[in-house]
């Protein structure tokens, strides 16, 4: 109705400033029309040819413009009931493991045990996060095979949900990216894919690994840049992280960190640049911004996977590991801001950052207020001080920062597939709406901070079978540490 009024009064004004003016210039109506029917008649061919030059501009603009990318639905896996583990179930694996001269083979590495055992029960992983079968049962298997297997039953089970809920047929599938970081066998996960569903010989199939717990946003980029290229398909994103053979069983206490935080999971994402896609798709995506300072050796080197000094292959975990990720994650928030920050927001950041370059050195940095930009936040889930730093960096409210910590309570640390988990408890909970924006943000070795940002096209609500179908009614829980 506004809309209608502006409009209305437009016109309204219009009409009075053209009558005034021929009033002014003693030109009536009349004198108009003659006037515009002889300067057409004579210039028929230079309006033919400017309607003509309209139409090429119009149609290079409509070929050449960005395509919109449409997130249709996505699928988390939800492991089965036997591979839950609780926190003492998990130690007692650990114990049993010692004590059979697998890991940690004398009396004096007891201390690591409850080394361990200490970050657990302060990590903010809840009884129910799932362990491979090949790390429940003695001796271990951490072999190719066990861990093949693990990797099979993730990406199959998320897939042939994703199948099922939205009807498209593999052979539809004209783009897979699959993103795995230090699980990647030959022929590849993605060539894994195609042969189990039979994907069409003309695919466009990439395999990223070694990219971090930040993977995931960068397989959405892939994508999103190969749906620019092919017209007309569809894409597949599938995120996911290997625990099977991924287990250390040294005693170097930076690579034991690893051990009590990562879990079983992974998600599928479809992605459709099909203009008739719009009107079941969830989400469309607004933005993605990459930030790699893997340049500087200190961002480089925070994460590792090496041997240790017994030759045990592990990741090592530095202690310049949050002052570069603080620092990379300025980066990305300050390329994201200008996107999608409101205009007040631009310019007391503008004003705060010139009196603090040449007026006082010691002002603070001002950190803009997201939540004019966004209406929900999935932090990666990538351990309780990660999400806590954030919250305070990023000025949030428990209720923003919601879905990460309970995702890293009910299914850990996820790596790549987090923001997904995340996602889906947004949605089961029934508080995505029509408009809201929505902020990904993850972090992974390299040193690598991503963003992607999606809106919501409709009211949202859960796909079939979401992994937090069996315990909404539990969560949120109250997290003591």
């Amino acid at each position: 109705m506004k809309n209608l009024k502006m409009v209305f009064f437009k016109i309204l004004f219009i009409s009075l400033m053209a009558g005034l003016a021929m009033k002014g210039s003693k030109i009536n109506v009349e004198d108009l029309q003659k006037f515009s029917l002889h300067h057409t008649q004579n210039n028929l061919q230079t309006i033919s040819l400017l309607l003509f030059l309209v139409v090429i501009v119009w149609i290079l603009y409509m070929l050449t413009r960005p395509k919109p990318v449409y997130l249709v639905d996505f699928s988390c896996y939800l492991p089965p009931s036997h591979l839950k583990v609780s926190i003492q179930t998990l130690m007692g694996h650990a114990r049993r493991a010692r004590e059979a001269g697998m890991c940690w083979k004398n009396k004096e590495s007891d201390h690591l045990v409850d080394f361990q055992e200490k970050i657990l029960e302060r990590s903010g992983l809840g009884q129910e996060t799932y362990i491979p079968e090949g790390l429940q049962c003695f001796p271990l298997q951490q072999g190719m095979g066990a861990s093949r297997k693990e990797t099979e039953e993730v990406i199959f089970g998320a897939l042939d949900n994703l199948f099922r809920n939205t009807g498209v047929k593999p052979d539809d599938i004209g783009i897979l990216v699959v993103n795995s970081s230090t699980f990647n066998p030959t022929p590849s996960l993605a060539s894994m894919i195609v042969n189990k569903y039979k994907l069409r010989d003309n695919i466009k199939s990439l395999n990223l690994g070694g990219m971090g717990c930040s993977a995931g946003v960068i397989a959405v980029d892939v994508a999103k840049g190969l749906l620019q290229v092919h017209r007309n398909t569809y894409a597949i994103v599938v995120s996911t992280e290997n625990i099977t053979q991924n287990l250390y069983l040294g005693k170097n206490k930076s690579m034991l960190v690893t051990n009590c935080l990562f879990r079983v999971g992974g998600a599928a994402v479809l992605l459709s640049n099909r203009s008739r896609d719009r009107n079941r798709a969830k989400y469309e995506l607004v933005h993605t911004v990459r930030i790699h300072t893997g340049s500087d050796d200190r961002s480089f080197e925070c994460a590792t996977q090496e041997e240790d000094e017994d030759g045990i292959i592990g990741v090592t975990l530095t202690k310049n590991l949050p002052m570069v990720a603080a620092r990379t994650l300025k980066i990305n928030i300050a390329t994201l801001g200008p996107l999608v920050l409101p205009l007040k927001e631009k310019l007391a950041f503008f004003i705060t950052f010139v009196k603090k370059k040449y007026f006082k050195p010691e002002l603070r940095n001002y950190t803009p207020d997201f939540k004019l930009a966004f209406e929900h936040f999935c932090i990666h889930a990538g351990g309780r001080a990660l999400i806590d730093e954030l919250e305070k960096n990023l000025k949030l409210s428990p209720l923003h920062v919601e879905a990460s910590r309970m995702t890293l309570h009910r299914f850990g640390n996820t790596s790549s597939s987090s923001i997904w988990y995340e996602l889906a408890y947004t949605e089961a909970k029934g508080r995505m709406k029509e408009g809201d924006r929505i902020w990904q943000i993850a972090l992974g070795s390299g040193f690598k901070c991503n963003s992607s940002v999606w809106v919501a096209l409709r009211d949202v609500k859960p796909s079939a079978n979401s992994p937090w179908e069996d315990c909404m009614d539990r969560y949120p829980v109250e997290i003591d540490i």
